[in-house]
């Protein structure tokens, strides 16, 4: 894909990066998966505690980190930071296809927002989960190698760049402009 940048310029990134809101951000794309491989970029989206998004197929695609392959309510949601994805790609049409559901201009960073940390997304409040969300093999055959070692080198994951998983605690409705903030 010659819409992808090489390491140099994802590095070259970084400061950017850093420089995301650490108190109060933006929801820059919501992404809903019905089902796996296919991706549909809305404008608003319900959180429900029980189904996750509504209309997305994690509870019925299950978790692969779990002996029973049920769904994983730590890994409810995904948010990756947009200007981490910005710096892999300059397509936006691309930015679905790294698996997340929301992409937000806001300090994903485990010194900004460690696990436990609650968050108002729109109209609804969600946690952040202390499990890791890394470039996988999928990520890597989508984004290139470049992009699975920027996101999983060790600053990669401090600053969370693949994003962060979380779980719902409100149920509520959010739109693509809505705010992120810090409880």
């Amino acid at each position: 894909m010659s819409e992808l940048k090489p390491l140099e310029d994802m590095e070259f990134c970084l400061e950017t990066i850093r420089q995301a809101p650490a108190a109060e951000g933006s929801v820059d794309m919501i992404v809903i998966r019905p089902e796996t491989g296919k991706r549909l970029v809305a404008e608003a989206g319900e959180l429900d505690k029980e189904l996750g998004l509504v209309g997305d197929n994690w509870l019925r695609r299950g978790d692969k980190h779990k002996a029973e392959g049920s769904a994983d309510p730590g890994r409810q949601l995904t948010l990756m930071g947009s200007r981490a994805i910005a710096a892999i790609t300059d397509s936006e049409h691309l930015w679905p296809e790294a698996g997340d559901q929301f992409f937000v201009d806001f300090d994903l960073s485990n010194a900004n927002i460690p696990p436990g940390t609650h968050l108002v997304i729109g109209d609804a409040e969600i946690e952040v989960t202390e499990l890791p969300h890394l470039g996988c093999a999928k990520f890597g055959a989508r984004f290139g190698k470049p992009a699975t070692q920027f996101v999983n080198s060790e600053l990669g994951k401090s600053l969370n760049q693949c994003g962060i998983n979380a779980r719902i605690v409100k149920p509520g409705m959010v739109s693509k402009g809505d705010t992120i903030r810090k409880i």
